[in-house]
């Protein structure tokens, strides 16, 4: 429920309605709407999570996780340690060599992907590029590579539309960091071998899980191919040249917070609650509608994303083309601390390496009535900054 206060500032009056929940961090994003920690008491503390019931809870994590996404029966899904970076790498480490790869980057997550491989791993590829606010043509890739990709650009607020683009038939493996897409997107199966997304982004978990979804695609590079490098122990998925099946029924590489475990699966449990994947879709849908026709009816306001088609639903990014504005760096970090400071939009700032303006996370654990109260407050400390 909104909260109404009506204060003035300055010769611009505050609006009346406040967000119930300010939070707006594009990771660690905001919790579930149900969540209180007393919802937690059935986690294991205390106990290995090699006993029984720590494995249970593993892998009831695991084919929750299939069930809401729709995952197919035959891929595999571990739990795997450092968040969705530690699962990336653990596949580009772990499954790229082969052949050469096609690295594609259009904002600073994917860019820190193509360094990795050209730079650390120095595998042979080309890297395909695109600025703030693009895409790169999917299509024009050779898919007989590699091919490494965000889904959802987190920093610039430009997804990938679908996944026509990706051939059936390639002979390469699809690398896809789906971080802030998982439980806000549908993610076409069928064209990606390797997945990976971290607890703490759309379904507001904790951090340092990363989740790895392979095909059997995947499975097969790993169980036919050995990188010329030295794996660290937490990237070995294979053994004798097998798939340590273990890994993707609960049996974690290291030791996992069964704390965090329990808050992910009563994400789940929300999740299923609010009608599953689809569900989760129509929420994000609306908070990104909300913001939509905010930025209509403002003419000093406009999305990153250049193309509706590719516009995020999750990590909304906005930035300020009005004239008067000089210095637009410093006028977003103004207008968001006001923001902060009246704790009505917390941790809304453009990332640091994207262009100046405001990322406002729409995902589905998010109120679209805290949206629609928060955005009277954007226009508030918009005019009270450029009257400053």
């Amino acid at each position: 429920m909104a909260i109404t206060t009506s204060a003035p500032h300055g010769d611009v009056r505050e609006p009346t309605t406040r967000p119930a929940n300010p939070r707006f961090s594009s990771g660690p994003c905001a919790k579930p709407p149900v969540f209180e920690l007393n919802n937690l008491a059935d986690a294991p503390l205390g106990r290995s999570h090699r006993a029984a019931v720590g494995k249970a809870k593993l892998l009831e994590a695991i084919e929750t996780t299939r069930e809401i996404l729709g995952v197919p029966a035959d891929y595999r899904i571990g739990i795997v340690p450092a968040s969705d970076t530690g699962a990336y790498e653990m596949a580009m480490w772990t499954m790229l060599g082969e052949r050469p790869v096609q690295m594609v980057a259009w904002e600073s997550f994917g860019s820190g992907w193509v360094t990795d491989v050209v730079k650390q791993l120095k595998i042979e590829a080309t890297t395909h590029t695109a600025d703030y606010g693009e895409i790169v043509d999917m299509a024009a890739l050779n898919y007989d590579n590699d091919v490494c990709f965000t889904w959802n650009g987190t920093t610039s607020g430009v997804r990938m539309a679908n996944g026509e683009a990706i051939p059936a038939d390639r002979a390469g493996l699809t690398l896809c960091d789906a971080t802030s897409a998982a439980f806000a997107m549908d993610l076409p199966w069928d064209k990606l071998d390797v997945t990976t997304f971290s607890w703490q982004k759309v379904l507001g978990g904790e951090a340092a899980h990363g989740m790895l979804i392979l095909s059997p695609r995947a499975v097969e590079r790993l169980e036919t191919y050995t990188p010329a490098w030295p794996l660290p122990k937490i990237f070995r998925m294979t053994k004798g040249g097998k798939l340590i099946e273990g890994i993707f029924k609960g049996e974690t590489i290291n030791t996992p917070s069964m704390l965090c475990v329990e808050d992910y699966l009563q994400a789940l449990k929300w999740a299923k609650s609010v009608g599953g994947l689809q569900g989760l879709i129509g929420r994000a849908d609306a908070n990104t509608k909300a913001i939509a026709d905010f930025v209509d009816t403002h003419d000093w306001l406009e999305f990153l994303a250049v193309d509706p088609a590719t516009r995020s639903n999750t990590s909304v990014c906005l930035k300020f083309n009005d004239p008067r504005i000089t210095d637009g760096a410093a006028f977003a970090k103004a207008v968001a601390k006001r923001l902060a400071d009246a704790d009505v939009a917390l941790d809304v700032g453009a990332y640091r390496d994207a262009p100046a303006g405001l990322r406002i996370w729409c995902g589905g654990t998010v109120e679209t009535s805290d949206i629609e109260a928060m955005l009277p407050w954007l226009n508030w400390a918009f005019e009270a900054e450029i009257s400053a």
